[in-house]
C-alpha cells in the first residue's frame, strides 16, 4: 500500500502519485496513543485514500498533529482519541489559529472514517462550524483585456525575434572560420561556439589564448552566445506564452521533461504534467501551443545536443549566462520575471509594471476561452449563431399587449431603481421646517407638501426606523394606500426618506448590523443583498456633525435586539 502507518518506530511513509516518497517520524511525541490515532486519521487523508498528494501538504498536517499532541499533553490529557471530549477540543480549537484548527479537524474526521471510535458528539463538533472563521479567499481575477494583449504581444515578439536570430546564426555557421585565422567577427565566434558548446567566458577566452577582459573588450561573444543558445530572457517569454496558449498550471509547466510530450501526428500533442496539489494530468494542447512547442524544441536543439544527460531531458533548457544553465525556482523565478517585465516595458493601462502571476495567466486563459466560444465577443448571447437583432426579435419581443405591459413595467422599475440610487440622500441638519423648504425645494415640490405636512415631517410624527418618511401610503414598495412594508434598510435608497440628527442612533445600529452580516456572509452574497444600502448609509452619516455621531455612538450596543428584525434576518 503506498501510504502506511508504521508502529515501530511510530511514523508514516508515503508514496505520491508522481512517484515521489516521503517519511515522517512521530516517535518523539508525548501521548503515543493519541498520536497513533491521529496518524491513522492522517493516512486516510493522503493519496490514494484522500486528496493530499504532495510532501508539502502532508508536512502541514504532520506539524499540526505534533502541535495538537504537545498542547493537549501540557493540559494534562493522557488518553487516546476515544477519550477526547467536546469541551477539551472546543477549548483547543478556540485557542489555536484558523489553519491549525482546519488541519486538526481533518485529522479527527479522518480517524473516524478509518473506523476509529470517538466520544459522544466529538465527530459532530469536528465536522461542524469552525471557531476561527477563515477569511474570504477570492480567486485571482482575469487580467484586463488590454493588459492581456500587451503581455501576449511582447512575448510573441521576443519569441519570434530570438528564434529568427537563431535561425540566421545556424544558416551562417558553414561559412564561419576560427577567429584566429578568419578574423574577429560574430560569425566566426559563433562557428567556434558551435564546436566548443555552451562554455563559460573564461573557457572561451582560454581557447583563443586571450584574457577574459580582452574578450569582452573586443566584443561579440555575448551576442554570438545569445544567438546560438536560448537565453533566460527568451525562456521567460516562451514559458509565459506557453501558459497563455495552453492554460496549464505553472508548476506543471516548470517541471516538464521531454518525455512528457507525446506526439500524435504532426499537429496533435498529448502533454502529461503533474499538478502539485492533486495528481498527474494530461491535456491535448491547442494548435497555437503545439506550434510554439515545436518552435522551442527547434530553438533549443543545439544546446540540448551539447548538454549532459540530466540537462538534456529537461524541456525548458536555457543559459542564464555563458556556460551556466538556468536553474531558478520559487521567489527567485518571480523576481526574474518582474525584472523581465520592467526590461521589456510590459506596463498596465495606468503605466505601472504589470505584476505577473502565472496562476492568473491560467485564469485569464480560461476566461478568454469561454468568451471565444461566444464568437469572441464580450456580450453573452442566447445562441452564438444568432445576431443581437435576431435574438431581440425572437426571444425578447412581447407578442401580446399584456406581455408588452409587463416588460415595460420591469424596465420602468429598473430605471426608477437606478435613479433612486443615483439621487443624493436628503439630510437636514437643523430641526426647522423653513430649512427643509429652502434647502430641498425639489423634494417639497415632488411630494406636494404643505406647511402642516412639512411640520409633521420635521417634528417626528412621520418617523420610521431610520428616517422620516414623506408619504408612508405612497405605495413605492407595496400597494398604494397601504403602509409601506419595506425593511428598515430599504429606506436608505427611498426618495421619500429625510434623515435628521435624531436618526443617527438607529443609523449607527443599522451600520453595525451590516458589519455583522459582512462577517458571516460570503462577500458576493453580501454585496448582492446589502451592498447598495451599506454604501448609502455611509453617505448619510458623513453629512452629520461629528459631535452628533459621537453622542449617538454611546447608545449603540451592537446586538440584533436593537433593530426590528425577522428571525431569518438575525446574525448567527
Amino acid at each position: 500500500m503506498p501510504t502506511m502507518l508504521i508502529d515501530e518506530p511510530l511514523g508514516i511513509t508515503c508514496v505520491f502519485s508522481n512517484g515521489s516518497r516521503a517519511e515522517y517520524s512521530l516517535s518523539d511525541l508525548p501521548n503515543p496513543g493519541l498520536v497513533r490515532d491521529l496518524a491513522a486519521g492522517l493516512v486516510d487523508l493522503i493519496h490514494p485514500h484522500g486528496t493530499a498528494d504532495s510532501a508539502g501538504t502532508v508536512t502541514f498536517y504532520v506539524l499540526a498533529l505534533k502541535s495538537m499532541a504537545r498542547t493537549l499533553a501540557e493540559r494534562g490529557f493522557t488518553g487516546d482519541a476515544a477519550q477526547l471530549r467536546r469541551g477539551l477540543l472546543a477549548e483547543y480549537w478556540m485557542g489555536c489559529t484558523g489553519k491549525q484548527e482546519a488541519l486538526t479537524r481533518g485529522l479527527v474526521e479522518g480517524f473516524a472514517r478509518s473506523g476509529g471510535g470517538l466520544g459522544e458528539g466529538v465527530l459532530e463538533l469536528a465536522a461542524g462550524r469552525h471557531f476561527n472563521i477563515q477569511p474570504n479567499r477570492r480567486s485571482l481575477a482575469p487580467y484586463p483585456e488590454a493588459d492581456w494583449q500587451r503581455l501576449t504581444e511582447v512575448c510573441r515578439t521576443l519569441v519570434d525575434e530570438s528564434y529568427a536570430a537563431h535561425r540566421r546564426a545556424l544558416a551562417e555557421l558553414p561559412s564561419g572560420q576560427h577567429p584566429q585565422t578568419g578574423g574577429w567577427t560574430v560569425a566566426n565566434l559563433r562557428w567556434l561556439l558551435a564546436r566548443l558548446g555552451p562554455v563559460s567566458t573564461p573557457r572561451f577566452a582560454a581557447e583563443l589564448g586571450i584574457t577574459e577582459g580582452a574578450l569582452f573588450q573586443r566584443g561579440g561573444f555575448l551576442q554570438a552566445n545569445a544567438e546560438l543558445f536560448p537565453t533566460h530572457n527568451a525562456l521567460i517569454a516562451y514559458r509565459l506564452l506557453f501558459g497563455i496558449y495552453s492554460g496549464i498550471v505553472p508548476d506543471g509547466i516548470d517541471d516538464l521533461v521531454t518525455g512528457d510530450v507525446d506526439w500524435a501526428g504532426d499537429s496533435t500533442v498529448l502533454l502529461s504534467y503533474i499538478k502539485g496539489r492533486t495528481a498527474a494530468e494530461s491535456v491535448n494542447l491547442p494548435r497555437r501551443a503545439v506550434r510554439l512547442l515545436e518552435q522551442w524544441l527547434s530553438h533549443s536543439v543545439l544546446l540540448r545536443s551539447m548538454s549532459g544527460p540530466q540537462e538534456r531531458r529537461r524541456l525548458w533548457l536555457s543559459l542564464s549566462r555563458p556556460g551556466q544553465f538556468t536553474v531558478v525556482t520559487g521567489s527567485g523565478a518571480r523576481a526574474a520575471i518582474q525584472r523581465w517585465v520592467v526590461r521589456h516595458e510590459v506596463f498596465t493601462q495606468d503605466g505601472q509594471p504589470m505584476k505577473i502571476h502565472r496562476a492568473r495567466i491560467r485564469t485569464t486563459h480560461h476566461a478568454m476561452r469561454d468568451k471565444s466560444t461566444w464568437a469572441g465577443r464580450g456580450r453573452a448571447t442566447i445562441d452564438p449563431n444568432h445576431t443581437p437583432e435576431v435574438e431581440g426579435d425572437r426571444y425578447l419581443t412581447a407578442t401580446t399587449p399584456v406581455q408588452q405591459q409587463a416588460v415595460e413595467a420591469v424596465v420602468e422599475d429598473a430605471q426608477h431603481d437606478m435613479l433612486r440610487r443615483a439621487h443624493p440622500p436628503t439630510v437636514i441638519t437643523e430641526e426647522e421646517a423653513a430649512a427643509l423648504a429652502e434647502g430641498y425645494p425639489q423634494l417639497v415640490a415632488a411630494l406636494d407638501l404643505d406647511d402642516a405636512a412639512i411640520a409633521a415631517l420635521i417634528g417626528g410624527q412621520c418617523d420610521v426606523f431610520t428616517a422620516a418618511c414623506g408619504d408612508q401610503l405612497s405605495g413605492l414598495h407595496g400597494p398604494k394606500g397601504k403602509p409601506c412594508p419595506a425593511r428598515p434598510w430599504v429606506c436608505l435608497l427611498c426618495p421619500l426618506a429625510v434623515f435628521a440628527p435624531r436618526h443617527a442612533v438607529n443609523l449607527l445600529r443599522l451600520r453595525a448590523f451590516f458589519s455583522r452580516q459582512w462577517q458571516q456572509m460570503p462577500a458576493a452574497h453580501f454585496m448582492a443583498v446589502f451592498g447598495a444600502y451599506a454604501a448609502r448609509i455611509q453617505q448619510v452619516l458623513d453629512r452629520f456633525e461629528p459631535s452628533v455621531l459621537a453622542s449617538a455612538t454611546g447608545q449603540v450596543d451592537d446586538v440584533d435586539e436593537e433593530l426590528p428584525l425577522r428571525p431569518e434576518e438575525m446574525t448567527a
